[in-house]
């Protein structure tokens, strides 16, 4: 059963290209910010794959790694909003999803405080295009809201499937993780 999901889960990263940056139409404020991860394969394979690495590390990395990138992806959130620049945002976006990919396929275990500063660091990507990205007559705080409860519930589905392929099919972390890294290089040639 959790091979079905996690292939299902899988094959929908080659669905198509990445959609969390052509915007959301005419709904604001904190649907808007809750949306815009789930809608944008680039941003929901990150978060999942944070809560998914989380989760295999175990101990208190499971709280911490999420801690990290849903308090730095609100800072720079903050920061895209204000309009400021961030060079290289996209490639960021998709040098994360590689990278927390193979950190899974190939089961890194970091210190905690090196597992800490790499989501944060892939979270100021995040942050910066879910802040620049807020629809002009939407409220700031409401989107906010709307996007950290999205990306808190997407780290937890990563934290759910760690410990049920832990449990249940430990081999699949290296295949999701595989896959994670090949929809990041596709998120980047795209």
């Amino acid at each position: 059963m959790i091979e079905r999901l996690v292939l299902a889960a899988a094959a929908t990263l080659f669905a198509g290209s990445a959609m969390a940056h052509t915007g959301v139409g005419s709904v604001h404020g904190f649907t808007a910010g809750l949306t815009h991860p789930l809608f944008g394969l680039d941003h929901l394979t990150a978060m999942v794959a944070v809560g998914l690495w989380a989760g295999l590390v175990g101990g208190k990395a499971r709280f911490a790694y999420p801690a990290a990138f849903v308090a730095t992806m609100v800072l720079a959130g903050i920061w895209g909003m204000t309009g400021a620049a961030l060079p290289g945002v996209e490639i960021g976006i998709g040098v994360s999803v590689v990278a927390l990919g193979l950190a899974i396929a190939f089961n890194l275990t970091p210190p905690l405080a090196a597992g800490v500063a790499i989501c944060a660091a892939f979270a100021i990507f995040h942050g910066h295009a879910h802040g620049a990205e807020l629809p002009e007559d939407a409220s700031g705080l409401s989107y906010a809201a709307g996007f950290v409860v999205a990306t808190a519930a997407l780290h937890g589905l990563g934290l759910v499937l760690a410990a049920q392929i832990a449990r249940y099919a430990p081999r699949l972390a290296r295949f999701a993780g595989g896959a994670m890294a090949v929809a990041g290089i596709a998120f980047l040639a795209g």
